[in-house]
Formats: structure tokens, C-alpha cells, sequence
């Protein structure tokens, strides 16, 4: 089941209408939100813990949450 704005706000927060859109454009559920903002916060305790790599809509919504990175 795709995700509604409503599991996104509840994951995430106040977020803008530009990334809603991007977000529900992968086609990833709830649970796969919740899963990559894990991955986001908490990677070491997840590798520790024997969990896979994230599949390919989680590995998306990663990339669309994760903060970009100065380039110095």
C-alpha cells in the first residue's frame, strides 16, 4: 500500500508539500519509511543487529532524507 501524507508527518514530522510528493512518488509504504529513517539514525545498531541492506524504495527514500554533505 502506498503511503499517505499522514504516516509521513507521523514519521517525520512538518514537512514540505514538495517533498511529500517526492516521498509518495517512489511508491514505498509506511513501513518503508519507517525502516529507512531507522537506517538514517541508527545504521550501526541495525548492521549490528544481522539486519539486510536496505532493498531499493527504502535505499530511494534514504537518498531523498538524508542530508547532503558540503562539499569543501
Amino acid at each position: 500500500m502506498a503511503i499517505r501524507r499522514e504516516e509521513i508527518v507521523s514519521v517525520l514530522g512538518p514537512v514540505d508539500d514538495e517533498l511529500v510528493a517526492e516521498l509518495m512518488e517512489i511508491g514505498a509504504s509506511g513501513a518503508d519509511l519507517r525502516e529507512a529513517w531507522g537506517w538514517l539514525h541508527n545504521d550501526e545498531a541495525l548492521m549490528g543487529a544481522g539486519r539486510p541492506l536496505p532493498g531499493t524504495r527504502v535505499g530511494k527514500l534514504i537518498e531523498l532524507l538524508a542530508p547532503e554533505e558540503d562539499e569543501a
